[in-house]
């Protein structure tokens, strides 16, 4: 990707989309949108798990507001965003990456949205041909009727948009989410510059679909750091042909799993620049 022999990945970032859903009106969360308000003002103040993580592998947080507070608008009942709320929100991620790759050899992308499963299960269900049922897992918590309610929501919304084979521009501006958006954006414009990018769980993948589907090599900077407990995310990993760093069974987002999959692909590239050869160590052979 870096065109070097010896890539350096020293430098690391991680860049953490926030933004309100409008569809958490569904009643498809636990918690209230304001959650994403107390989340945001965790991070900034270095109090989050993602912070601790990050400060243990030397990995900068970005925390990005994408629209906290003002939020989509409710995709069970209207498109989230107008075309040209989606088109910023794209551009603004492309500005990111521009920005990213004068500062960081590798970036890793998080998020954090009450509400944004379902609306990364929704991308997942309308690019891909699945059902709500299938796409629809727990988020922050839902029992079984929960998710059925969830996945409900979805299918409902998927018919009232009626996005069969309509552009992955047009899916994300009908149930997509400000963050999603953005995210898109940034990974888009990273396989333009060809700066790695670690994706986190199953919203973050959601933006690589997009990103994917609107500018195929966005794909070739992609890296995936585990296979997340949501359930949709296997279903994804495979649409991305994504090979999962890790298989820890996490579910917390945040950018958690990113910054993990960052400092493995660390080691790695330490290890096949500074261990010794059999030849340089004078390792014997047999005759």
């Amino acid at each position: 990707m870096r065109g070097e022999v010896l890539p350096r990945l020293e430098r690391l970032g991680l860049y953490l989309y926030a933004a309100d859903h409008g569809v958490t009106a569904e009643g498809i969360s636990l918690y209230p949108k304001e959650v994403t308000r107390q989340m945001v003002a965790n991070f900034e103040a270095g109090g989050a798990a993602v912070n601790v993580l990050a400060r243990a592998h030397d990995v900068v947080v970005n925390v990005v507001d994408a629209g906290v507070g003002e939020g989509t608008k409710n995709f069970a009942r209207e498109a989230a965003m107008s075309e040209a709320e989606c088109a910023a929100q794209i551009e603004a991620g492309r500005e990111d990456a521009r920005q990213a790759i004068r500062k960081f050899d590798m970036v890793g992308v998080g998020e954090m949205g009450i509400g944004n499963t379902t609306s990364a299960a929704a991308l997942l269900a309308a690019l891909c041909g699945r059902s709500g049922a299938e796409v629809a897992g727990r988020g922050t918590g839902l029992d079984a009727s929960g998710v059925k309610h969830k996945a409900d929501v979805i299918d409902a919304a998927l018919e009232l948009h009626q996005l069969q084979g309509k552009s992955a521009f047009e899916v994300l501006r009908s149930v997509g989410g400000f963050e999603i958006a953005r995210m898109s954006g940034m990974l888009m414009e990273a396989g333009k510059l060809r700066l790695p990018v670690m994706l986190d769980g199953f919203i973050t993948g959601s933006a690589a679909l997009v990103a994917m589907k609107m500018e195929p090599q966005a794909r070739e900077v992609m890296f995936f750091s585990h296979r997340s407990a949501e359930r949709g995310h296997g279903a994804m990993l495979e649409e991305l042909d994504g090979d999962p760093i890790l298989e820890l069974g996490m579910r917390l987002g945040e950018g958690s799993g990113a910054v993990l999959g960052m400092h493995m692909v660390r080691c790695a590239m330490k290890m096949y620049s500074e261990m010794a050869s059999f030849e340089d160590a004078q390792v014997s052979r047999s005759e």
